[in-house]
């Protein structure tokens, strides 16, 4: 497995881009850009659009968004200032998430509750990099290993973040947990939003997010009316599920310890009832373990196993349910929302 040198205390900074960032492959990326570096590139109005991508190294959308937003404006004065912020881009070499060594790049940002590393130290060092630039308003774009629909994650109801969100499409996901991403430490400073566009590699997700992106770019400021409670589906997570650690899981292999039905991702974004099945196991205890938004255990709120089916005990919505075993362990199974009833005049 591929490991790395951990990254460097102080976020490199430039005021243009790299030669053949506008062709390179994202695979080859590492080869321009080899740590997480910010580009300011200034444009007709001052206040400054911040973007990330390749906070996870697998996710690849965003950067082909920005390299479209980029070659159309080639040549000519950006509508506004433009920060980007490229991160894992070792990663991105092998098309992996993280690289062995590397903490979860989406989990390192101030509020975190990771310990102390380079990595939390950069990258709180660019949130006040930003801070003090009055950035506009910030977008992280990643994509879903898993068959889910194009939404956009908040962490604040607040108008603007709503406007935001909803410039990107209908669905949106309010989220507190987990702690330490990129948005919710932006969310103290500007308004902020994640970009889930769907698996890496289509060209509609690209699309999308190079259209959010150049409208972002054209968006003199936020509208002063409330979003309309009709015109926005809003999610909110509640509990995050993971595989216990000492558990052993497959799709495939009837000798696992847990034996996920291979059809889980269908169930994303789909309203689930009580008795839904998840997989069987033979364990003595509960194989998956569910946290609600503070890192408190709930499992007996949303799981039970009967007859050696792992069932879901209330209705709930899963997101982000992925065949992908790797990202499982790396990161979670799923999450679990409710619709949020959200009244007009935020």
């Amino acid at each position: 497995m591929p490991q790395i040198s951990r990254a460097n205390c102080i976020p490199k900074q430039f005021d243009s881009l790299p030669n053949g960032l506008l062709d390179i492959s994202v695979n080859n990326l590492h080869t321009l850009i080899a740590e997480p570096t910010l580009f300011h590139l200034p444009g007709k109005r001052p206040e400054t659009l911040f973007v990330s991508v390749l906070l996870h190294g697998n996710e690849f959308t965003g950067f082909l968004a920005v390299q479209k937003l980029l070659q159309k404006y080639h040549g000519q004065s950006l509508p506004r200032g433009l920060t980007l912020f490229f991160g894992n881009t070792q990663a991105a070499r092998f098309n992996l998430r993280r690289l062995d060594g590397q903490p979860d790049f989406n989990r390192i940002w101030p509020g975190t509750a990771l310990p102390e590393s380079p990595e939390t130290v950069w990258a709180a060092q660019i949130c006040q990099i930003m801070r003090e630039r009055k950035v506009f308003a910030s977008v992280d774009v990643h994509n879903n290993t898993g068959l889910n629909p194009h939404y956009a994650c908040i962490n604040k109801l607040d108008k603007d973040f709503l406007h935001l969100g909803a410039l990107f499409g209908r669905l949106l996901v309010y989220f507190t947990h987990p702690k330490g991403t990129q948005s919710s430490a932006f969310a103290e400073f500007c308004p902020a939003v994640t970009l889930e566009c769907g698996r890496p590699g289509q060209p509609h997700g690209t699309e999308h997010a190079f259209q959010f992106l150049d409208s972002c770019l054209h968006l003199h400021e936020f509208p002063a009316q409330p979003v309309a409670k009709q015109d926005v589906d809003i999610y909110h997570t509640v509990a995050q599920v993971t595989v216990a650690e000492n558990v052993r899981y497959s799709f495939s292999d009837a000798t696992a310890d847990l034996l996920l039905d291979p059809e889980l991702e269908s169930l994303n974004f789909t309203e689930i009832p009580a008795g839904t099945v998840l997989g069987t196991t033979d364990c003595a205890r509960m194989p998956l373990i569910a946290k609600d938004n503070d890192g408190k255990p709930v499992t007996e709120q949303f799981l039970t196993v009967t007859d050696g089916q792992v069932q879901i005990t209330r209705q709930t919505m899963p997101s982000m349910l992925t065949l992908d075993a790797r990202v499982i362990r790396q990161d979670c199974l799923c999450y679990l929302m409710e619709r949020l009833a959200v009244e007009t005049g935020i």
